[in-house]
């Protein structure tokens, strides 16, 4: 079993090698924001925002240069000879060395070392000049948009009665400008099942029997899907979005253009998903199933000690954030592939130790993420597939926007 799994993993890599081959600037620099907004230790939200500000400058630069889409945000003039490569250095330098500081001496580095492949010339002169200004017209734009609100969650309770004390994550998050909503509830689905419901009574045992910490129904693999996907920061996806980016083929502008689109559809679907949790603000699975003889239903057992596979996190349960982020992504790529033939989509999980999955179609990798939170023990299965369904809403704005016939 052992040596059949090292081959799985060897033949993982051995594809994700060869579709970074056909890597280029846009994605080079991708890789280098992931690893800064990570070793920056930024959580899972603000490192999102800041790589959909990257993103979205790099995108304006170079189809500033190119003018290859009609569609832009920002009044940018730039010369056509200038170097893309340098524009893309640029803005990326620039919007990571304000929104990450203490990543500061890695990406100078790395900015020195892009600029350092690239000849002396008015046309880098131009690529660095028209990088920078969509940096700061696009980090002015988003200056203000709610991400460092005052949190002022208040805890539920009655006078004088003891809660758990920690402040649960992002309360404030779904009070953000979006970039491609109208507000953040535009997409709120209806409430979660009632408790008194057949659909609760499916949901609960299922996520009680196979999400357990000490769950003897979990097979295998589907213990390695939960920790694979254990992983919460942006990088993740992006791995995932590389894969169709670095297939043959592409041009550069394209690709600025798909992570522009992708990186604000999910910073917009981490909006709406945050919006609904707190507006219903359900319970986790081991809250409910600790509690499990209170919900009304006879189908529910109740079990003391249950708890789930993996650190519950910090903020209500419905609907799941991990789907609606999945759910975003797939319905993006899927229309970036369109009818060709997809490539395998191929991402690196550093929660699993650098484990490497991949999958045939993006239907396989969004149906993955709903099960695997089921496994993590965290989330339900009805909120996994309305997180999914609202991604696939946000992705459709992003679609219309950036991503019609050319």
């Amino acid at each position: 079993m052992r040596q059949y799994i090292s081959i799985i993993l060897l033949i993982s890599a051995l594809l994700f090698a060869c579709s970074a081959a056909q890597a280029d600037a846009v994605t080079d620099w991708n890789r280098i924001a992931g690893d800064a907004v990570v070793n920056a230790g930024l959580g899972p939200l603000p490192a999102d925002r800041v790589l959909a500000i990257a993103s979205t400058a790099v995108y304006e630069a170079t189809n500033a240069i190119t003018q290859r889409y009609p569609v832009s945000d920002l009044e940018l003039k730039a010369v056509s000879d200038a170097s893309v490569d340098a524009a893309i250095a640029a803005a990326n330098r620039r919007v990571l060395a304000e929104l990450v500081p203490s990543q500061q001496a890695v990406i100078i580095a790395a900015y020195q070392a892009a600029l350092a492949k690239i000849p002396d010339s008015s046309m880098k002169a131009g690529g660095i000049t028209a990088g920078e200004e969509a940096a700061r017209l696009i980090l002015a734009m988003r200056a203000n948009d709610g991400s460092e609100a005052d949190e002022q969650y208040r805890p539920y309770t009655t006078p004088g009665s003891y809660v758990p004390t920690v402040i649960p994550e992002a309360p404030y998050w779904g009070g953000m400008q979006p970039w491609l909503m109208t507000g953040a509830d535009q997409f709120r689905p209806g409430p979660p099942p009632a408790l008194t419901s057949e659909r609760w009574a499916r949901d609960y045992d299922e996520v009680k029997n196979l999400g357990g910490k000490n769950s003897t129904h979990r097979t295998i693999e589907q213990t390695d899907i939960a920790r694979f996907w254990e992983e919460v920061m942006p990088p993740i996806y992006h791995g995932i979005v590389r894969s169709v980016a670095e297939s043959p083929g592409r041009e550069v502008t394209q690709n600025a253009r798909l992570f522009a689109a992708v990186t604000q559809a999910t910073n917009d679907a981490l909006i709406a998903v945050f919006d609904a949790k707190y507006h219903y603000n359900f319970w986790r699975p081991v809250t409910a199933i600790r509690n499990g003889d209170t919900d009304g239903n006879e189908a529910t057992q109740r079990d003391s000690s249950w708890l789930p596979y993996i650190e519950t996190p910090m903020h209500p349960e419905y609907p799941c954030a991990h789907c609606i982020v999945s759910g975003t992504v797939g319905a993006i790529l899927q229309a970036e592939i369109g009818s060709r033939p997809a490539p395998i989509l191929t991402t690196t999980s550093q929660a699993a130790g650098g484990l490497v999955r991949s999958w045939r179609t993006v239907d396989d990798f969004t149906r993955e993420v709903i099960d695997a939170r089921i496994y993590d023990g965290v989330h339900y299965r009805n909120s996994g597939e309305i997180g999914s369904a609202m991604g696939k809403q946000i992705a459709n704005l992003a679609i219309m926007k950036y991503l019609q016939p050319e």
